[in-house]
């Protein structure tokens, strides 16, 4: 005791306080180093408990590590416009030599995509987000641009995607955002777009299927098929057959293929029990158009399945994912009958953030998984993402690989 009142060092309270004239400060690379402003001088080991720290993760959201002029690292926090040389990480420090953790990370319905993809860096990986002008695209797109990510935004309206583009970089001025055109409708502006990002020269690591229609008047594309089938399945079809040999040389690489838990309540049968396609791209007087947009839901969950099994030797996987009921985004649009319910249901239903965690976490995935529902949430909403359950609570299509084939 004497000794460390000699060293000014009884005055604190905790091991962990430092004592007047001390200051904890980090390098670029994250380690921790201790300053005495009192004799001018610097050290690795902290002054009372002579531990070496290191801070864990990456920066919060909206923060930027930059150098001054002098070489001294300081931060930038974007969302509240100020700078200061204390990294707001030093409340999270581990020591030099920490114990690896025995529990693995859980998620549930309300995990963010930003929460999600807290501490990976993924600069360098390149994403295509269809539909990510708006809506869970949009929450999806800026959530990995915001992590490194160089992100293309493939969208039918090239202003609309130029304003997402413009938001995100309101949000990091360094994010990696493009937009491109996208009309699913077209099968020749799919082909196009192929054509536009191989000339790019670029990999592709992450392609996630996310546009859709829903609830859309009978009407046919300039393909002539339903344009229910056509947007949510057909034209996604194609853009994954275009992208494929990019996919393989970039591999390990994944596909994303947004579904929903309404793919339940079809069928694509005739009354005899055969596959009858007709059924996919009907007529005006056969058509309804939940029943499309749930029939396209399903060919969605069939070719995910089909393409895993397909690209998966080849470092390609494939998952297909339930974002949650009823969201509230600018799916509801075509008709003000589901407008008013989806307006309704809001206060129940996921947030669109924590809606957005699904495609990141369907990324991610260490292996793939079948389509498969929880219970639902209490309050929240039904099925809320992927999991393991008995072969009995799949539809039962999906048992059948020739069906998945064709």
């Amino acid at each position: 005791m004497a000794a460390l009142k000699y060293a000014g060092l009884e005055d604190t309270d905790s091991e962990e306080e430092l004592p007047p004239g001390w200051e904890e400060r980090t390098t670029k690379d994250g380690w921790v180093y201790y300053a005495n402003h009192l004799e001018e001088k610097t050290q690795w080991e902290h002054p009372k408990s002579g531990k070496r720290k290191r801070v864990a993760g990456d920066l919060p959201y909206g923060w930027e590590q930059e150098t001054d002029e002098n070489g001294q690292v300081y931060f930038v926090d974007h969302i509240n416009k100020r700078t200061t040389y204390l990294d707001p990480r030093l409340a999270f420090t581990v020591e030099d030599n920490p114990v690896k953790p025995t529990t693995r990370q859980k998620y549930d319905g309300n995990s963010t995509a930003m929460e999600i993809l807290q501490g990976r860096d993924l600069s360098g990986k390149v994403v295509i987000i269809t539909g990510a002008n708006s809506g869970i695209g949009f929450e999806t797109a800026k959530s990995l641009a915001l992590h490194g990510a160089c992100v293309i935004l493939a969208c039918r309206s090239v202003a609309r995607g130029n304003d997402a583009v413009q938001r995100i970089l309101g949000e990091w001025h360094k994010a990696k955002v493009e937009a491109m055109t996208l009309d699913l409708a077209s099968l020749q502006s799919v082909q196009h777009f192929a054509e536009a990002f191989k000339s790019k020269n670029l990999p592709l690591h992450i392609l996630i299927c996310n546009a859709a229609v829903f609830g859309a008047p009978w009407s046919l594309t300039e393909d002539g098929l339903e344009s229910t089938f056509q947007v949510n399945h057909l034209g996604h079809f194609y853009l994954v057959q275009l992208l494929e040999d990019v996919l393989r040389q970039s591999s390990p690489a994944r596909v994303v293929v947004v579904s929903s838990e309404s793919h339940r309540f079809t069928e694509i049968k005739d009354s005899s029990g055969k596959l009858d396609f007709s059924l996919l791209s009907p007529s005006k007087k056969e058509y309804w158009a939940m029943l499309a947009y749930n029939r396209s839901k399903l060919c969605n969950i069939l070719f995910s399945n089909e393409l895993n099994r397909r690209l998966s030797p080849h470092g390609v996987t494939s998952n297909s994912v339930h974002p949650g009921n009823m969201i509230y985004s600018s799916i509801h649009r075509n008709w003000w009958v589901y407008t008013l319910l989806f307006t309704l249901a809001r206060p129940f239903t996921k947030s669109m953030v924590s809606v957005a965690g699904e495609e990141p976490l369907q990324v991610f995935r260490e292996a793939r998984t079948r389509w498969v529902h929880q219970a639902p949430s209490p309050g929240s909403y039904s099925s809320p993402m992927l999991s393991l359950l008995p072969e009995e609570s799949l539809h039962r299509f999906f048992q059948d690989p020739e069906i998945q084939r064709r």
